[in-house]
């Protein structure tokens, strides 16, 4: 009797011990790598809050394991690729890290085209559907968003005109605003926002392009002095494209329930909100230049004018571009127009 008792109490043992492998074993941990420190607005508003989601309505079958900074190894611009190749499972990135790789998307990172990163950020989420699909192989795009009106900074020289960029080396964060310094006379340098501080420091750059959104989250404001900015009732002078991929052989390996989790923290609703995102940091970038005494400077309507008309031939070589690929590429440049338009109302 002792014996069938022992016996049962080991069955159950069994049983209860299967039970907790199968369950550790239904776990999905994506590893989610990004190159923000964790005091940035991404991180905070993005990063965090979604990992949450997917935790909580996977009824915590499915969680995030979160390496910010690149603490998990490479550089901002491997991150394409470490999420196509699996090395990591879900990345936030700039796809201008990797100049000429993705070239239908750069069609928002075309210099005067936006004012509004929400408005931008949805029509590139449909833009992305219809044109750009297939740039992105074996990744998912979860969503697509631009920062909020891009201006350029700088440390020992005011730029108000044309002729001011002339001698001064900036930094660049894509192809495109690479084309769009040079037309303006300036030397661009091609950098990841996490080395513009130390290169200011040192001077190898006198000045950089970015947003105000990530001003604060790299000390930005401590090494530049001037902010020279087009009118808020015009277009910005540039602006840089984002996603937010995941491994498609990840997604596809996952159980229905957990697919329906991502898809719906995912998609234009998403690219929509992340970009409005970036619009509310606008402020708090400011702040930050405005508290370190730094000065700002409004280009003129005359002046913008000639920048605009500097950069145009930035348009005719980006449809020749996508002629050259087989693709409508006058067209696709009108859609992109229209479908901020269309979300602009």
């Amino acid at each position: 009797m002792a014996l069938k008792v022992r016996m049962v109490q080991v069955a159950a043992a069994a049983l209860t011990l299967a039970g907790v492998a199968s369950a550790q074993a239904q776990e999905v941990v994506l590893k989610l790598h990004h190159m923000w420190p964790t005091v940035a607005m991404g991180h905070k508003r993005v990063v965090e809050p979604w990992c949450e989601a997917i935790a909580k309505d996977s009824g915590n079958k499915m969680r995030c394991q979160i390496l910010p900074a690149m603490t998990g190894g490479g550089s901002p611009a491997q991150l394409v690729d470490r999420v196509k190749d699996g090395v990591d499972d879900v990345v936030l990135t700039l796809p201008g890290y990797t100049p000429g790789r993705f070239p239908i998307m750069e069609a928002f990172e075309l210099p005067f085209m936006t004012n509004n990163a929400e408005v931008a950020s949805a029509a590139a989420w449909d833009f992305y559907q219809k044109y750009a699909t297939k740039e992105f192989t074996d990744t998912k795009i979860l969503a697509t968003w631009v920062h909020d009106p891009g201006f350029v900074s700088t440390s020992g020289k005011q730029i108000a005109k044309m002729a001011d960029f002339r001698g001064l080396k900036i930094r660049a964060a894509s192809r495109q605003s690479t084309k769009l310094l040079s037309r303006l006379g300036a030397t661009p340098v091609g950098m990841p926002i996490p080395a513009v501080a130390d290169a200011m420091t040192k001077g190898t750059i006198d000045g950089f392009l970015t947003a105000w959104e990530i001003i604060p989250s790299f000390k930005l404001q401590e090494v530049s002095k001037f902010h020279t900015e087009i009118d808020d009732n015009r277009p910005s002078m540039f602006t840089a494209g984002f996603v937010f991929a995941m491994n498609q052989a990840k997604y596809d390996s996952l159980p229905a329930d957990l697919k329906k989790v991502i898809d719906k923290h995912s998609g234009g609703g998403l690219s929509r909100t992340i970009g409005r995102y970036w619009d509310e940091a606008t402020a708090v970038g400011q702040k930050a230049a405005k508290d370190r005494g730094n000065t700002f400077i409004k280009v003129s309507a005359e002046e913008t004018d000639r920048w605009i008309k500097a950069s145009a031939p930035l348009y005719d070589e980006w449809v020749a571009d996508m002629d050259k690929r087989g693709l409508p590429g006058k067209q696709m440049l009108q859609d992109a127009r229209d479908l901020i338009k269309k979300h602009s109302k």
